[in-house]
């Protein structure tokens, strides 16, 4: 059996869940670097003399190839289980970097499309898929609460990322001007890449599968929340995208993330523009959207426990309507009124992200709900596309039209609440999933048998039961370790972002 074996890590009956949620945000952290590529925007527009959209389609390409890949793998993904998965996204991504690194320091901007766009976005895909499906299986009492404590650590990585890319520009390049930016990119990309490797190879080690028989101290299924959309029985992969709820469910994901991109992608350029900020301070911004979209993805998440998925999802396309209404009038009279606005519609855009998985559960059930989320994700990659294009184009055509500053967004975001209205419909017509849709509990049951052979296999043929728990006694040192790690780079991402902050104001 292979280390990297689904049935080798299978855990024993008494494991202790807790020990999981740092394996997910370790790997999470780092993918979600992608969300502070906006760092990067103004030194590749200088280095490779490209405009906006040029650039821009370095960021649609990884979110694109992310969709694509994780509607690829994540039937793959659910058959050789989190640490194989693990493994072979952090293997995509890091070459990612070091082929943009190769891309950038030859000038040669096609192989930052192919290394970070189409590589990096491959491990992307696998990478985010992987954990979320795992804790929502050690989490049954609470779905919301579980895919809000994997997924926030994507949507957190720029709150580590942005800091730590503008520093270690600024070390390598000999100074925070632009030109000396530039000159430190290269290595720059190195460093994370060198960084990421090691946290995504800790991670995929702490990761672990519950067992069949393992349940949550006093949880009983037939007692848990029930929301009204909540099925009773399994879909299969290939028969949830036979359902209308399944396409429903994609065009508010895509509306979502949209608009949510909309801001994201551009967020270090806009606040420089509309209100003159200086690009340390912009990354500020950065920070804190960062922040906030990290904290939208537990707390909303969380809360669809209680008011469930249905609800939170109208709060947030409704709400983000209005407030890209309130930005496009009234926002650029006031840094705080548009900041403020935007950390809400990003918390939004992150609560999306992180309710989506247990909309799916709910929908579907747990049977195969990592590929269903894969497969899901699609609406992800188009929006990736859809989101920066719109964005991008409008502001250069606005350029061309010789508006300048906030002036340079206001169509766009109009254009975003009319896309978050079309959304909110959209939710409106989700219904409870057909019994005919449903897979023969038969089919289903054989997976668990499979894992509760898995792990006698895993006891047995290790050196029985004692030489299993002194190899537990180490994978619990590990999950230690990589918990104070991620709470030290959370840590560091915090205090980074509180200084920003100040300066975003102050500046």
């Amino acid at each position: 059996m292979s280390v990297l074996d689904r049935t080798a890590i299978i855990a024993p009956a008494t494991f202790n869940r807790w020990l999981i949620p740092p394996a997910a945000l370790a790997i999470h952290l780092c993918i979600g670097q992608v969300y502070a590529f906006s760092v990067f925007k103004s030194p590749f527009q200088s280095h490779f003399a490209a405009g906006e959209v040029a650039v821009g389609w370095i960021f649609s390409l990884a979110i694109a190839m992310l969709g694509i890949s994780s509607a690829i793998a994540g039937t793959w993904v659910e058959r050789v289980g989190p640490r194989m998965a693990m493994v072979a996204a952090g293997a995509f991504w890091v070459l990612g970097f070091l082929v943009s690194a190769i891309g950038i320091a030859g000038g040669q901007l096609w192989l930052v499309y192919l290394g970070y766009g189409v590589i990096g976005g491959i491990g992307l895909g696998i990478g985010y898929i992987a954990p979320v499906s795992t804790l929502m299986k050690w989490f049954p009492d609470r779905p919301g609460l579980s895919t809000g404590l994997a997924i926030m650590g994507f949507g957190g990585g720029a709150l580590i990322a942005s800091p730590a890319s503008n520093k270690l520009m600024a070390l390598y390049g000999g100074g925070p001007a632009p030109e000396q930016l530039v000159a430190g990119l290269t290595p720059t990309f190195l460093t994370l890449g060198a960084c990421y490797l090691l946290a995504i190879a800790l991670g995929a080690y702490v990761i672990r599968l519950p067992h069949p028989d393992w349940a949550p101290t006093g949880f009983d299924a037939a007692k848990a929340a029930n929301h009204p959309a909540q099925t009773t029985g399994s879909v299969s992969a290939k028969q949830a995208i036979r359902t209308p709820q399944f396409w429903l469910l994609w065009v508010v994901l895509f509306t979502n993330v949209t608009a949510g991109i909309g801001i994201l992608e551009n967020a270090a350029p806009m606040v420089a523009d509309g209100f003159g900020i200086a690009a340390a301070a912009a990354a500020g911004f950065v920070g804190l959207l960062s922040l906030a979209n990290m904290a939208g993805r537990f707390i909303w998440s969380t809360t669809s426990d209680y008011l469930g998925r249905k609800l939170n999802y109208a709060l947030y396309l409704s709400v983000g309507a209005i407030l890209y209404v309130v930005i496009a009038t009234v926002g650029s009279s006031s840094l705080a009124l548009f900041v403020l606005s935007a950390l809400v519609i990003i918390s939004f855009y992150g609560g999306g992200f992180s309710t989506v998985p247990a909309y799916l559960r709910d929908l579907f059930g747990v049977y195969q709900v990592g590929a269903i989320h894969g497969r899901l994700l699609t609406a992800w990659a188009a929006a990736g596309i859809a989101g920066p294009l719109l964005v991008n184009s409008i502001v250069e055509s606005q350029a061309a039209a010789g508006h300048s500053g906030m002036d340079l967004y206001k169509l766009s975001m109009w254009l975003m609440a009319g896309i978050l209205a079309v959304g909110f419909v959209a939710n409106l017509l989700i219904r409870k999933v057909s019994d005919r849709h449903f897979e023969d509990e038969a089919v289903v049951s054989k997976k668990s048998e499979a894992d509760r052979a898995g792990a006698h296999e895993a006891i047995t043929g290790n050196g029985g039961a004692a030489a299993h728990e002194a190899a537990g006694a180490s994978h619990r040192i590990a999950a230690l370790i990589l918990a104070a790690i991620v709470v030290a780079a959370l840590a560091y991402g915090l205090v980074e972002t509180a200084i920003r902050a100040v300066a975003l104001f102050t500046a």
